[in-house]
């Protein structure tokens, strides 16, 4: 990924911040039939290791628990806010007339080694602590308790759980860092007015 130093994000909590908040990571794979990629809800345990460790599950009818076996090299993307900007909604643009259409975006790479962990009471435990969070701000928190025994036992046999020991972090945050402030936090003001609050939130501490 090409990173500007303008754009380097290095701060531990606010790739934690990032992770946390869109938890929907894109599981990047590489073997003989080429690249491939997954979509999976992540759990960050920030504490775990130098950088972190991330787990989630599979179908077990996925191939990739079995393309890729335990000490498999991978990397999963977290994409954060992200907005169109128009050259428009900078002050300066209507001055000098040299102002062109960008994007700016919020993402995190975390490289690492894959761990597969065909294990029921791994798949339990890690199931119902992403349920436990995901559920947290609802009225009445759905947990695996509701469910007949049964029903969730055939369940977590059909899915294999997966580690990922993470060996490196890198974060990329495109907010306009590179523009005169009044051009900045104007297009902040325009993506709030879109509702892009996260976005706009995030150009304005930039």
């Amino acid at each position: 990924m090409y990173i500007p130093a303008h754009f380097a994000e290095t701060r531990p909590d606010e790739l934690t911040r990032i992770i946390r908040a869109h938890p929907l990571g894109m599981l990047v794979t590489s073997d003989s039939a080429g690249l491939d990629a997954d979509h999976i809800p992540f759990e960050y345990d920030a504490g775990a290791g130098t950088h972190g460790l991330l787990t989630a599950h599979v179908a077990r009818a996925n191939p990739l628990w079995q393309r890729c076996p335990t000490g498999t090299p991978v990397m999963v993307v977290f994409r954060g806010a992200e907005a169109y900007i128009s050259p428009s909604w900078y002050p300066s643009k209507h001055e000098t007339h040299r102002q062109v259409p960008t994007w700016n975006y919020e993402v995190v790479h975390a490289h690492g080694l894959l761990t597969v962990r065909d294990d029921e009471r791994f798949v339990r435990g890690m199931v119902g602590r992403l349920t436990k969070r995901h559920e947290a701000g609802e009225p009445v928190p759905w947990k695996m308790s509701d469910a007949a025994p049964d029903y969730i036992d055939g369940l977590l046999r059909h899915i294999v759980g997966i580690e990922i020991a993470i060996t490196s972090l890198v974060g990329k945050v495109k907010l306009s860092q590179n523009r005169e402030a009044r051009d900045r936090l104007n297009a902040a003001d325009r993506l709030q007015a879109r509702g892009h609050d996260a976005m706009a939130e995030a150009m304005r501490k930039a």
